[in-house]
């Protein structure tokens, strides 16, 4: 077994969204993606304050990949045309498979819009291959107490699994393309191990505090970019430390990407906003 190393880090750059603080380390001007994690964006933190407007993201369409939304801190509504509606809540994930297509709108629930307070959202998309980008969309919204916590370190690391397997549990959600997804907070001194990583590529975002990944320090808001070939990752805290952790087999498949969609050629780019324009998403043949 060797370790994987670290091959370069990539901080989140600021693009705001109106009033909604938004930073993104991926894609940045030196990673396109690591395959299949195509795109983060890292909204707040920040307060919102009472009688506010809430976040941007009305009614919009979705073909090809996979959206993993991480509510942090807040609440988030989703409803899509396939039928699903949630209100998740701090510490809750959604994770949507768009497939075949359809149209979703993510905002804030009417209690937060009166309200207000602290808000932090991840959102993650995942690509799909060319054999599931037609699959049929599926939505699951799983709240906090729904996520196995598993601890480590004497306590001073604690999983919380979200797919896939570690420590003899499964998370919540099964992915279709065999993603492991996890967030895992780490107090100062805490460390945690993972193994089974060769032939596949990490995700890995320091949302906040400071870590050592490999022994190679890291910090707040960069994404750490490592090799494909390792088997082993550890992650040790220097400071307080949150962040999100996946790893999945790499598609190898071209990417072709417009605004909302992700596919492999750009003929299906072109079916994907004729279908709609429309009205077909949700409607399309699907797998």
């Amino acid at each position: 077994m060797s370790a994987k190393t670290v091959v370069a880090q990539h901080p989140a750059l600021r693009d705001d969204i109106g009033d909604l603080v938004t930073t993104r380390p991926l894609p940045g001007p030196k990673v396109e993606q690591v395959d299949p994690f195509l795109f983060l964006n890292h909204h707040g933190p920040q307060t919102y304050p009472p009688n506010n407007r809430g976040l941007p993201f009305g009614p919009h369409p979705h073909r090809g990949f996979e959206t993993v939304t991480f509510i942090l801190e807040g609440e988030l509504a989703h409803r899509d045309t396939a039928g699903h509606e949630s209100i998740i809540k701090s510490g809750g994930v959604q994770w949507m498979t768009a497939g075949s297509g359809l149209v979703h709108a993510e905002v804030s629930p009417d209690a937060f819009l009166r309200e207000g307070g602290p808000l932090e959202i991840l959102q993650l998309w995942v690509n799909l291959p060319a054999r599931l980008k037609m699959t049929r969309p599926r939505y699951v919204g799983v709240q906090a107490d729904e996520i196995p916590a598993l601890t480590a370190d004497d306590g001073r690391v604690t999983v919380h699994l979200i797919s896939g397997t570690w420590g003899g549990r499964a998370g919540p959600i099964s992915s279709i393309t065999g993603v492991f997804m996890s967030t895992i907070e780490l107090k100062k001194g805490g460390a945690v191990g993972f193994g089974s990583l060769a032939g596949r590529n990490v995700f890995l975002y320091v949302v906040r505090g400071e870590v050592r990944v490999n022994r190679v320090a890291a910090a707040a808001q960069h994404l750490v970019e490592l090799d494909l070939a390792g088997d082993t990752l550890e992650i040790a805290a220097s400071s307080d430390a949150l962040v999100v952790f996946g790893h999945a087999e790499p598609i190898g498949e071209p990417v072709v990407a417009h605004g909302p969609f992700v596919m492999n050629t750009r003929q299906e780019i072109l079916d994907a906003i004729r279908d709609y324009q429309a009205g077909l998403f949700d409607q399309v043949a699907a797998a």
